[in-house]
């Protein structure tokens, strides 16, 4: 009995000895981050809203003139605006489209702008002059004023909302998918494997592309809360989206015409708007140092004592 119970320790002693995979150590970096936590957990209480929306809120249409610009009460959380409708619910729905055009027009400038970095960094010549010539120009414009300029041109919708941001987004993917590929491609294992023969697609998908792909992750979590905040600018200027569907945006644009009588109409919506906005930040920066191999050479180091 004796053995086994010393055998079960000893075994325990080692597993617990073990080093552990870069990925734990990351997972376990995010995790001692307060910041990371909390702005993980605000962004799983968004998603949450807006997965469960109907659930957790009133139908965010519905019209009661008699309760018009009500101040939060018990009935009603956050208020009723000039058509008497639920802020809460309103503000609950809001949380659909500002997610919904931050993650999918981020995918968008993924999908484009990696690509062209890729290519741009690892073929040069012509190619590289076209793709950053053409990215020096779109970056000549602000990214709100580019998206601005698509949306109006194209109309209005949510498709056009995604694609207006994530072209205007994609330089920044572009540009930071091309500097990593220009250092990459000098590096020895590169040049080794261009000179047993393997293709230039093998190449960039098994030795670029993964050792780029933690920057791009970063400023992806980065572009989101941007998006959202352009988003958010588009409604408000009445070029998002359109009413009666709610928008953080457009809440803020109609509170603002009643801020005095009713301030909690702008104040509610735009905290919203800047608490999410700030959580996507916090966990950008979390993954920005979490990638950072000398923070997780020094946390293994730390570790390890």
């Amino acid at each position: 009995m004796s053995d086994s119970t010393s055998g079960v320790a000893s075994v325990a002693t080692q597993l617990a000895a073990a080093p552990r995979s870069p990925a734990r150590v990351r997972l376990d970096l995010l995790l001692a981050d307060r910041g990371a936590c909390i702005g993980l957990l605000i962004i799983a209480a968004v998603v949450l809203l807006a997965v469960f929306a109907p659930y957790v809120a009133m139908d965010p249409t519905e019209q009661s003139i008699v309760n018009a610009l009500q101040p939060p009460s018990a009935a009603h959380w956050f208020g009723t605006d000039e058509f008497g409708r639920d802020v809460y619910s309103r503000v609950i729905y809001g949380t659909r489209p500002a997610l919904f055009v931050g993650l999918m027009s981020v995918l968008v400038s993924m999908v484009i702008g990696i690509p062209l970095g890729l290519l741009a960094g690892y073929r040069g010549g012509w190619l590289d002059t076209t793709i950053s010539g053409g990215v020096d120009i779109m970056l000549s414009f602000p990214g709100l004023l580019l998206a601005l300029m698509i949306v109006s041109l194209v109309g209005s919708s949510m498709a056009v909302l995604v694609l207006a941001i994530g072209v205007a987004h994609v330089p920044i993917f572009v540009r930071l998918a091309r500097s990593a590929t220009l250092l990459i491609r000098e590096l020895d294992y590169v040049a080794a494997s261009r000179t047993f023969g393997a293709s230039e697609l093998h190449i960039l998908r098994r030795h670029i592309f993964p050792n780029v792909i933690g920057p791009l992750i970063v400023m992806a979590t980065l572009s989101i809360a941007g998006a959202i905040r352009e988003e958010a600018a588009l409604s408000f200027l009445g070029l998002g989206v359109q009413p009666p569907d709610a928008s953080w945006g457009n809440l803020i644009r109609d509170g603002v015409i009643t801020i005095l009588e009713a301030p909690w109409l702008a104040l509610i919506p735009g905290m919203c708007l800047t608490i999410s906005v700030l959580a996507f930040n916090i966990l950008g920066d979390a993954v920005r140092d979490i990638l950072d191999p000398r923070d997780l050479a020094s946390s293994a180091v730390k570790k390890g004592k």
